[in-house]
């Protein structure tokens, strides 16, 4: 796949190492259709084996930034009332399991995902957003578990990562209720990073804290997130006998520490090389 071709439910642009993906069906709410589930996780996984960018941000248009999913996509899996009911239920765990994994790339990506959210964020859109690892947004938003609403629960992650984020009571009033979060209690709850005034402001300000990151050197934000991460779903101990393994094997002081050194002494900035491209085609 090929970031250069056009998309149905996106685009791309990538600058000073910064890649910035927006979701662009403002008309229909950013609802999240069937071609955002094939370009979504495609787009991310390209820049990840690719080493197109250092960090991602993630953005919309309009005026919510996504209304979760598409109704369309609940007919597409309708071809199904001819199967045993055993295997159409086997069918239906793994059409989830496939629509977890769309977001469960923005955590196995090497770089940085940065989200950047207007309006509303609803249904779907919490379980993407619970994915990344920042989260911003805009005065007027909001946040919305809408599944108890639709008779349902969620179940693309929002359930697993929303406690990890907020506190456990919180998650289970929101869930439970389906009610907004606004943006206020959001930042108060720990869910957002900051809340900015209008969405060019935040866009200005998320873009530039990427491009912060992107300066860095890729491997080290790399081995913050994959710690970080793991941490979060492991013990201490496990978690610190990890680090010391990663440390062993990825620590190399003479390549991107000596670079910051010698940068700072002839006054530049650093260099680092990218981290390898990955060709998914091929084990060797």
């Amino acid at each position: 796949m090929s970031l250069q071709e056009s998309y149905n439910t996106l685009t791309v642009e990538i600058n000073n190492k910064v890649a910035h993906i927006v979701l662009n069906r403002p008309d229909e709410l950013n609802s999240m259709n069937v071609d955002f589930w094939h370009e979504f996780p495609q787009v991310i996984e390209t820049i990840n084996n690719q080493s197109a960018a250092r960090a991602i941000v993630i953005s919309s248009t309009g005026k919510h930034f996504c209304a979760g999913m598409d109704l369309a996509v609940f007919s597409a899996n309708n071809g199904t009332d001819n199967i045993e009911l055993g295997r159409k239920h086997e069918q239906l765990r793994r059409l989830v399991l496939r629509l977890q994994t769309c977001f469960n790339v923005l955590e196995s990506v090497r770089m940085p995902v940065l989200m950047a959210i207007q309006g509303g964020c609803i249904g779907g859109a919490v379980d993407m957003v619970t994915a990344a690892d920042c989260r911003y947004c805009t005065q007027d938003a909001f946040f919305s578990i809408e599944e108890t609403k639709l008779g349902m629960t969620a179940d693309v992650g929002t359930l697993q990562r929303l406690p990890k984020l907020i506190s456990i009571g919180l998650v289970k009033e929101l869930a439970y209720t389906g009610r907004r979060m606004p943006a206020d209690e959001a930042k108060q709850a720990g869910l957002v990073n900051h809340v900015y005034d209008n969405h060019q402001s935040m866009l200005d300000a998320v873009l530039g804290m990427a491009a912060e990151m992107a300066a860095r050197s890729p491997l080290a934000v790399a081995g913050c997130k994959e710690m970080i991460n793991y941490a979060r779903d492991h013990s201490v101990a496990d978690s610190l006998n990890y680090m010391s393994v990663w440390q062993s094997g990825m620590f190399q002081p003479q390549n991107d520490m000596m670079e910051i050194f010698t940068a700072k002494a002839q006054k530049r900035e650093p260099q680092f090389a990218e981290l390898t491209q990955i060709d998914p085609s091929k084990i060797f």
